[in-house]
């Protein structure tokens, strides 16, 4: 079987972030980098069906040259191949450009089956997965906290509000992959899966080399915009009631403070 997987390195979320000066984009200066915590799981999820199902890995990302690491991890976690698409006209494109790069890199691959994480933690978008999807014209299921394939078809669970829902869909598809890390839980690279990742191939590949227009890309092409950043106001101290007060008082002083205060009753 041969999977997909569409990776995005992204800020740790444990960094620190500090807006620019030109108050559009962050300080990428002194951040340490890793690969977006969704799409992790989509790695994950691709490596279990290439355990049951047998076939190739392969991890396919857009970005400058540090993001090799990224797709490197995943090479050291068990994926066979990576693609990397770094062109200085992708600088400061919206996520459709990305998409279409992504979807036109995909379609030389060829792959049964895509996936990718739900979002990104750094823009949060939740877009590139549907419009990859819209790009090959693929059935796309979002969301999934669980897959199963035949070969020929993909079964997956998605969340509902007090249960799950299936949904099948043949091959070739598209999957983005929600839960969390106790859902998916990510293998951690051993050191053996590190050494054989520096031998796995890695291409390198610039858009002319997949006849994509550098017009079609870049801030001039976008069709969304970042205008500002603001970083969120201060939260105000708590409050906390007198402890003396009885249950009584207490609740007569809240809706006070709600009314009075807070004004929200």
């Amino acid at each position: 079987m041969n999977i997909a997987v569409l990776l995005k390195q992204t800020p740790d979320t444990e960094s620190v972030i500090r807006i620019a000066g030109n108050g559009r984009s962050i300080v990428t200066d002194d951040l340490k980098w890793i690969i977006n915590p969704y799409d992790e799981f989509a790695v994950e999820a691709a490596l279990r069906l290439k355990e049951k199902l047998g076939g190739v890995v392969s991890i396919l990302s857009v970005g400058p040259q540090r993001t090799v690491e990224a797709i490197r991890t995943a090479l050291a976690m068990g994926a066979d191949n990576g693609v990397l698409i770094d062109d200085p006209a992708m600088e400061g494109s919206d996520s459709l450009a990305m998409a279409r790069v992504l979807a036109t890199a995909a379609r030389e691959l060829n792959p049964d089956l895509i996936l990718c994480g739900s979002r990104a933690v750094d823009f949060d978008q939740a877009q590139i997965g549907a419009q990859v999807a819209e790009f090959l014209g693929r059935p796309h299921w979002s969301l999934a906290v669980s897959i199963e394939c035949d070969g020929s078809r993909v079964i997956i669970e998605r969340p509902v509000e007090g249960g799950k829902s299936v949904a099948v869909a043949d091959l070739p598809a598209l999957i983005t992959l929600g839960g969390s890390h106790a859902v998916w839980n990510p293998r951690y690279a051993s050191l053996p899966g590190i050494m054989k990742a520096k031998k796995k191939p890695l291409t390198f590949k610039k858009l002319s080399d997949l006849g994509i227009d550098p017009s079609q890309c870049g801030p001039h092409a976008a069709k969304i915009r970042m205008t500002a950043l603001e970083m969120p106001p201060v939260r105000k101290p708590g409050r906390i009631l007198d402890g003396n007060l009885d249950a009584a008082g207490k609740a007569r002083e809240l809706v006070r403070l709600l009314h009075e205060e807070a004004k929200v009753i």
